[in-house]
């Protein structure tokens, strides 16, 4: 069969509930590895929060982190690296302006320096993911260069409002997206960057063609890549709006979904 290019989302997709790739997925991704297929991680997680599900699939394919504001590749000193960062001035006006909308918290990360705006020890533990540098206070004091991101955590019912308040403030500026478990998180990145602008860059770069392209994912953040995809999955436990633009449904990110689809697609038998 041609190569193909299999995208995989983490949270929710290619990680179970206990954030461990479930064994027969695991095996499955290895094997089409071996029969020269490539195999990427596209998600919204920074690098250092995804390497060890790099390492452990053993990959040597670029990485799309941050949602497409970070590209780069692990094993590839001469891979171009795509760097996109909110300006500066922007993200201080976002930092000035959300605390009005009943938020919980907002976090800008710059690369691998997290700036938390009020202390939370739950947030500063799920922040500190490969050792980063972490620091609390008033971001519009903390941040001193463009940030790859901002996220805001709020509750489950402000979502809505805030992300509707984000389009009427700084639409030409920026895009945002939200993460699902374990609490509710509104991603912010530079206009016009996603998930599927990195999966583009990174197929340019591996020299597949676009209809030998597969990609899984669950969450809002996976909607672009799932549109751009020759085959596009949505995973069992996906919300309905991924479900609506994927090409086909798997089962959930707990029961093997992954592995399933992809024996099922490439008639492994396994």
């Amino acid at each position: 069969m041609e190569k193909h290019l299999i995208c995989l989302d983490l949270d929710g997709t290619l990680l179970n509930d206990d954030k461990a790739i479930s064994p027969f997925t695991k095996k499955t991704l290895l094997e089409l590895k071996t029969r020269g297929h490539e195999i990427m991680i596209s998600t919204g997680r920074p690098y250092r929060a995804s390497e060890p599900y790099y390492r452990e699939l053993d990959m040597n394919t670029p990485i799309v982190n941050f949602n497409g504001a970070f590209v780069h590749h692990p094993q590839d000193l001469y891979f171009k690296t795509v760097h996109e960062e909110l300006d500066l001035e922007v993200a201080q006006e976002i930092v000035k302006r959300v605390p009005d909308l009943n938020i919980q918290n907002i976090i800008a990360e710059v690369k691998d320096n997290v700036y938390i705006h009020y202390h939370d020890e739950v947030l500063f533990e799920a922040f500190s993911m490969g050792n980063p540098q972490v620091k609390i206070g008033d971001l519009t004091q903390n941040i001193e260069s463009g940030p790859t991101t901002i996220l805001i955590q709020a509750e489950e019912p402000e979502v809505p409002a805030i992300r509707q308040a984000l389009d009427d403030l700084f639409a030409e500026t920026i895009e945002h997206r939200r993460w699902g478990a374990p609490y509710p998180v509104i991603e912010i990145v530079k206009k016009g960057i996603n998930k599927a602008v990195g999966v583009d860059y990174c197929r340019g770069y591996l020299g597949i063609d676009q209809k030998y392209t597969i990609a899984f994912g669950d969450e809002d953040n996976d909607t672009e890549m799932l549109r751009y995809v020759e085959h596009g999955v949505a995973m069992g436990n996906a919300i309905d709006e991924i479900k609506t633009v994927a090409d086909y449904m798997t089962d959930t990110n707990n029961d093997e979904g992954i592995g399933q689809f992809l024996n099922d697609f490439f008639k492994l038998k396994l």
